[in-house]
Parts: C-alpha cells; structure tokens; sequence
C-alpha cells in the first residue's frame, strides 16, 4: 500500500448530490441500472436518516483509526467520509468525538466498511453513519494507510468524488462521471412512479398497471374454478 494523501480531487457537483439524495437509495439504484449497492450488511446507526454527498476516502488497518483523523483535514462541507479497511474489521473506529470534528466541517455523514460506537451519542447529535457492525471496540493509532484513493466497501468500488447516497435502505455509490444521467434516470423514474401511485389509489392492481397477464399466459399460468379443481383432484 502507498502510504498517500491525494489532495483536492475532482468531485460531482453538490447539486447533483442534492438531487439524489431526495430520491432515495431504492431510487437511485434501480435508475443507475441497479449497480453500485453496498449491500445488506451496510446498515444505519440510527434510522431516519437519508443523506448524500461526495465522497472522501480513507484506508485503514484492521483496528486502527490513525487514516480516519488524518482524513478528517481533507472534508469539506458536503462530504460523506467513507472508511475501508485492509482486511475484515469490525472493530469501532468511529464514534462520537470523531463525528464532532466532523460535523464542525459539514461533512454529512460516513459509511464504515467496519463497526461503529456511540451510537446513543451518534442519534442524539443528528450526526449519520452506516456500517457493517456496531462495536464498543476501540482502536489504535500505529498504523499508515492511505487517504482519498479508490477503496472497496462491500465488493463495490468507491472513488474520491463519487456520489453516496445512503438512507434506511442501506448506500449506493453513483460514479462521478455517471451522476448527471443518474440524476435525469431517477426524476424520470420518480414520475413514472407518481402514475403509478395515482393508478394503486384508484384501485388497478399490479397485474394492470404493469401489463403482467399476457406474458403471465404465455408461460402457462391458468385460472381454474374451485368446482372444477376440485373434481379433477377427486377423479
């Protein structure tokens, strides 16, 4: 590993970021063609939270949050911090005090590829974080890593820039290059969704709106009378 700090690196508009956040994980995934979700395991601290910003990474050792104070300098307002590790840990190297320094910056949040602490502390100052574990574990301060190069988290790959959105549903990553079209995919989407809605209020069901008997009759699904049914059991 090179022992590095990249400075300034180019990042999605905050606009954009803005706009994303407003239309939610489930949203943004499926208009990104379902690429980029961290997976079940990213889980939020505390819920009700939704949130999206750029990203700024930093790499750790297992059990050492030296990477995450030195990547503390590089946040700026709109930031999401994203911590991986070297190796699997689920250690805490995130909590309350790290949050504080944080917040002061406004950065909006971070995504753990380990575990988290102070959790009741986290909630009670509004501060957001996912992570793959909550643990009262802490760490050390031993061990060079590396800050805002291009990190895995949960087998997807997060590059300094790029757009998080995370919410109750878990985080997406949008590829800086691919967030304005992610952003038109997902108000695109949202509308489509809006008909939807007005047409499940008004009583259609999911076979209608979505045009499912055909293709539901072309692969042999049949509708039997019980009457029927049940004489032809009984024969």
């Amino acid at each position: 590993m090179n022992n590095i700090v990249i400075t300034d690196p180019p990042k999605a508009s905050a606009e954009d970021a803005d706009e994303l956040a407003a239309h939610g994980v489930a949203t943004v995934h499926e208009a990104l063609g379902r690429t980029g979700f961290l997976g079940p395991r990213m889980r939020p601290a505390w819920p009700g939270a939704r949130i999206a910003g750029t990203a700024v990474t930093a790499l750790c050792w297992p059990g050492d949050n030296w990477m995450i104070h030195v990547a503390v300098e590089q946040c700026s307002a709109g930031d999401i911090l994203v911590v991986a590790t070297s190796s699997p840990s689920a250690d805490g190297l995130f909590g309350e005090l790290l949050a504080t320094s944080l917040a002061v910056r406004g950065v909006r949040g971070v995504v753990l590829a380990c575990g988290v602490r102070d959790v009741g502390e986290l909630h009670q100052m509004g501060f957001p974080a996912w992570s793959t574990a909550v643990s009262a574990q802490g760490s050390v301060k031993e061990t060079l890593g590396a800050v805002n190069i291009p990190v895995v988290v949960e087998g997807q790959v997060i590059t300094p820039g790029d757009v998080i959105v995370a919410d109750d549903d878990g985080v997406v990553c949008v590829p800086r290059l691919s967030v304005p079209r992610t952003v038109a995919a997902s108000q695109s989407r949202l509308q489509k969704e809006d008909r939807n809605r007005e047409r499940f209020v008004a009583g259609e069901l999911g076979l209608d709106v979505y045009g499912m008997r055909g293709e539901l009759e072309r692969r042999g699904l049949r509708y039997i009378p019980h009457q029927a049914w049940s004489e032809s059991e009984g024969s």
